[in-house]
């Protein structure tokens, strides 16, 4: 069997919030009338699982080919599934709703969802554009279940400033929404549990979005320091039990070799070039490098990418 670098078909999220960055900016093909919020460019969840687009593997997903060349893929021989990792980009044309995702100890004592925690890297923003990230040193759980009722919540937050090539970490049990005007590429544990706490009074449909009030307050972690949402911005930009992250850039015409052992994933952020097999990238898309694959990328122009181990 021939291993070599495996791309995907985006799984297109049409959001209350999306705009059409993912299209304009990074290429991607979707109806102009919508609104997509979030790409969905490496995913293994139970309702969404990414396609293989390309080569001998072409219209297989990722799970399935998990499940038959495991250590081959991810060079463990004792893997087992979820993948370990979901890769989105993320257009947030309006601000998105306060939010936290649980970590393990929250999972457990609410018996709902899987732990997430992920990390945002800037692409491009609009002048002003903010996160917000974190509480407020000394809020309490009290005070902001009550600032949640007031509708005040968000006054509560950490608002930080944005600017391209910023990397935000935001581990399990941080509350965080991001602010109008964002494109970022999102790597993440494969999860999909989000409690909204506060969602600016928007309605869709004509009703307000649901929110999971209890299940946050339960999951936002009131004591959180403020060394753990440090932001970087070259070299090793995340190094957590679950995945590490390194941005790489490189010149035109350069070239890098690809060792096997272990299992790279590459976001696209800028550029474009060829890996050997004859398998083209360009900014906006996400390849994975089997365990076993090795060879060279040749950089066609000066590119810059995340390069991703689990």
């Amino acid at each position: 069997m021939n291993f070599y670098p495996l791309k995907f078909k985006p799984i297109y999220k049409e959001l209350i919030w999306g705009g059409h960055k993912l299209c304009n900016i990074l290429g991607k093909d979707f109806p102009a009338d919508k609104k997509i919020g979030e790409s969905w460019e490496l995913a293994d969840l139970p309702n969404d699982k990414t396609v293989i687009a390309n080569g001998e593997f072409a219209g297989k997903t990722l799970s399935e080919i998990l499940q038959k060349y495991p250590e081959q893929i991810t060079g463990r021989k004792n893997y087992q599934p979820p993948f370990g990792l979901l890769i989105k980009f993320i257009d947030a044309a309006d601000v998105l709703s306060v939010q936290v995702h649980p970590d393990k100890e929250a999972v457990k004592k609410l018996k709902a969802g899987n732990p997430k925690t992920e990390c945002w890297y800037i692409i491009g923003c609009e002048p002003n554009s903010c996160i917000y990230k974190g509480l407020k040193a000394g809020i309490t759980k009290e005070q902001f279940a009550q600032s949640i009722k007031d509708g005040t919540c968000a006054e509560l937050l950490n608002k930080v400033p944005v600017k391209p090539g910023q990397c935000h970490f935001l581990p399990a049990g941080t509350v965080h929404a991001i602010g109008a005007g964002i494109l970022l590429a999102e790597i993440q544990t494969p999860s999909d549990t989000t409690f909204r706490v506060f969602d600016w009074n928007r309605l869709q449909n004509g009703k307000p979005r649901q929110l999971h009030i209890e299940q946050a307050l339960e999951s936002i972690h009131f004591d959180q320091k403020a060394e753990k949402l440090a932001v970087i911005t070259d070299g090793r930009l995340v190094d957590t039990e679950f995945f590490k992250i390194d941005k790489i850039t490189a010149q035109a015409g350069t070239c890098e070799k690809i060792t096997k052992g272990t299992m790279k994933v590459i976001i696209v952020i800028s550029g474009s070039g060829q890996i050997t097999g004859a398998v083209n990238f360009e900014k906006g898309q996400t390849i994975l490098l089997p365990a076993i694959f090795e060879g060279e990328i040749t950089f066609g122009s000066n590119t810059e990418y995340l390069l991703t181990t689990v």
